[in-house]
């Protein structure tokens, strides 16, 4: 048995040295960075916890966690809340009454944000919103910068991000949906129950792994989300739109300030270990 379980060792063996060469060391690099007064040319200079002393004084820095919190909502609670009720009207009421292939459609078209490259989405989204000839402007008659108004952007990238993220959440629960035994619903008919009951009692606490798993993967991709902050705001207006990710981009490649952004990406990374740790525990105690 032992000689089987050793041969199955060696098919990890690529997997194991790819992620010590692209996650393990690159990090142990990071970390170690963040100790230096370093521009990224030269000599690094160690200066030991000045650059996290610093962090911890910094308000764009405790700031920048403010609107991840923003993030949070908009990419892993509102999409999974609404994700949720698309995938049981999908599955439960739309596949039943119009077919399965009507429902298929739907998926795919909620799925497709997802398949698109962030930077493309993010520059229809620029065309769209913007205050001069954008199409929501446009459309509803308004006259609004949603991305050039410090008290409007944060808000509209939230929005944009709920687009983005809806389909996810969708597909992942509808596949969970296809596990739950067909006897449940079709008992709950019979018994008179209306579809917001068959919902609330069959399909939430039969997928509630699938719920798990989206809120922990969301979660983790509001913290470090990067791509749309970049190509719609780069941070602004002002610091409005400001995240921890796009402030270590900054640092590193701006102000040439590598050790202080290796200390904000060691920060964020650290975040995102603990999160993800408390989310398993959370998880293995439910089951």
């Amino acid at each position: 048995m032992r000689v089987r379980t050793r041969g199955y060792w060696l098919y990890l063996v690529p997997s194991l040295l790819l992620f010590l060469v692209v996650i393990v060391v690159p990090f142990l690099m990071n970390v170690g960075a963040s100790f230096t007064r370093w521009s990224g040319v030269g000599t690094p200079r160690w200066i030991g916890l000045d650059n996290y002393t610093r962090l911890l004084k910094d308000e764009r820095f405790w700031q920048s966690f403010q609107h991840n919190v923003g993030l949070i909502v908009a990419m892993a609670i509102v999409p999974t809340a609404i994700g949720l009720v698309l995938a049981a009207a999908l599955f439960d009421y739309i596949g039943k009454k119009f077919g399965s292939r009507t429902a298929s459609a739907l998926r795919a078209m909620y799925y497709l944000p997802q398949v698109l490259p962030v930077a493309v989405a993010g520059v229809v989204w620029g065309w769209m919103l913007h205050p001069s000839y954008g199409a929501i402007n446009q459309i509803f008659g308004l006259d609004l910068d949603w991305l050039g108004d410090p008290d409007l952007a944060l808000a509209t990238v939230m929005a944009v991000m709920v687009w983005f993220q809806l389909g996810y959440p969708v597909v992942i629960f509808m596949a969970g949906l296809q596990r739950v035994d067909p006897a449940y619903y079709e008992a709950a008919e019979i018994d008179g129950a209306s579809w917001w009951r068959r919902f609330w009692h069959i399909t939430l606490p039969q997928i509630r792994p699938e719920v798990f798993v989206v809120l922990l993967t969301c979660t983790i991709a509001a913290l470090k989300v990067f791509g749309p902050i970049f190509v719609l705001t780069r941070g602004g207006p002002g610091n409005a739109t400001m995240v921890p990710s796009y402030f270590s981009y900054l640092n590193f490649f701006q102000k040439s300030n590598v050790g202080y952004g290796s200390a904000i990406a060691t920060v964020l990374a650290l975040i995102i270990i603990v999160v993800t740790f408390l989310f398993l525990r959370v998880q293995e105690r439910e089951r």
